[in-house]
């Protein structure tokens, strides 16, 4: 398989910039995530990265090979996309075969490695059958039984599982992640659905204007948001921003928010002005006493949890609760914070402010 470094990728069209700057590393057999909002860039570098695309400035390696003005063609990536892509004049079997077939591969090597591809994706049942009657499952995993039939060094794979229907999107997710794991092959897919990339990413890239946000794991990225952006595309509820003026000192543990003081994870740089008190509604408790309050304005049931939503003197607060706590709209209760999780950001910029908590976090890229 491969490793792959973008360095400064940049990609202009006509006077408009759809990546600007990008530099990344792609770990060799990493199921690795562009993730975004629609037009932030992330399909663009998939296109760049496959060849389909050749950047503007920037340079793209692929086992150490620079490769950023090579065609598609002579760098060994195979390319899934979102609407399949299958021949329909072809049965699966056909379709499958197509890369190795066009390669001069014999006969008897056909067999054998469609055969493979076939158990591997549990098709052997409908090798034989015209893919337009297939299931949208079916239909993909036979776009990808032809992506991985030529062992390729590594996978693009643009928004593969968008054109199928929520339970299908699920089964397929674990199904992909799990053939990642048997194959280890380096693997660069792109969604805008964020549940999508926490579940099967080994590593994620956020997007946004062009602009790589953040890097790093998923857990990195939920816990320690680089910037506003990402805190409030990842997760769902999004991450509360309760907005403050004060003054943060270099080392402090607490802040004042609603006249009320805070803790926060030791903070590595000072501040005065705007700012922005940042807390998963996971981490918001919701108690009798307690001097910071807020009034539940609303309730929302999820099973075993339920949001519950808060005005405060600093603007809505969303918390995520037990079911069984009592929680009645229109009553006024305490608030606590978790403050070993709290983010503090700049108002204007959107960055985050350096702490113990996000310290070595990888940002702009």
């Amino acid at each position: 398989m491969a490793e792959i470094i973008i360095k400064n990728l940049r990609k202009d069209f006509g006077n408009f910039t759809a990546v600007q700057s990008s530099t990344f590393k792609i770990e060799d057999g990493e199921f690795f995530m562009l993730l975004g909002p629609s037009g932030c860039g992330k399909t663009t570098t998939l296109r760049m990265i496959a060849g389909l695309e050749l950047p503007t400035s920037g340079e793209i390696y692929i086992d150490g090979e620079e490769v950023g003005q090579k065609p598609a063609s002579e760098r060994d990536i195979a390319f899934v996309f979102q609407m399949f892509a299958l021949y329909p004049h072809m049965n699966v079997r056909k379709n499958i075969s197509y890369p190795l077939v066009s390669q001069g591969f014999s006969r008897a090597q056909v067999r054998a490695k469609v055969a493979e591809v076939a158990r591997i994706l549990g098709i052997e049942d409908i090798l034989n059958r015209p893919v337009g009657g297939l299931s949208g499952g079916d239909r993909q995993r036979v776009a990808l039984g032809r992506a991985i039939v030529r062992n390729p060094k590594a996978f693009m794979m643009d928004e593969p599982l968008g054109a199928l229907d929520a339970e299908f999107r699920e089964r397929m997710a674990e199904e992909l992640r799990a053939l990642h794991d048997r194959m280890r092959a380096t693997t660069v897919y792109v969604t805008h659905d964020q549940l999508e990339a926490m579940q099967m990413g080994d590593k994620i890239v956020v997007m946004n204007h062009g602009v790589i946000e953040q890097f790093g794991t998923p857990q990195d990225i939920y816990d320690k948001p680089a910037t506003m952006f990402v805190a409030d595309f990842i997760g769902s509820p999004a991450m509360n921003f309760l907005k403050f003026r004060g003054s943060v000192e270099r080392g402090a543990t607490t802040i004042s928010l609603g006249g009320v003081s805070h803790g926060v994870p030791e903070m590595r740089e000072p501040r005065d002005g705007d700012l922005v008190f940042g807390v998963r509604p996971e981490h918001v408790r919701l108690v009798d006493a307690g001097e910071y309050r807020g009034k539940v304005r609303a309730t929302e049931y999820l099973g075993t949890t339920q949001i519950v939503t808060l005005d405060t003197s600093n603007g809505p607060l969303k918390a995520r609760i037990g079911a069984e706590q009592p929680a009645r709209v229109g009553e006024t209760v305490g608030i606590e914070f978790n403050a070993a999780t709290v983010t503090l950001f700049d108002s204007q910029s959107g960055q985050a402010l350096r702490s113990d908590l996000n310290e070595g976090v990888i940002g702009h890229g």
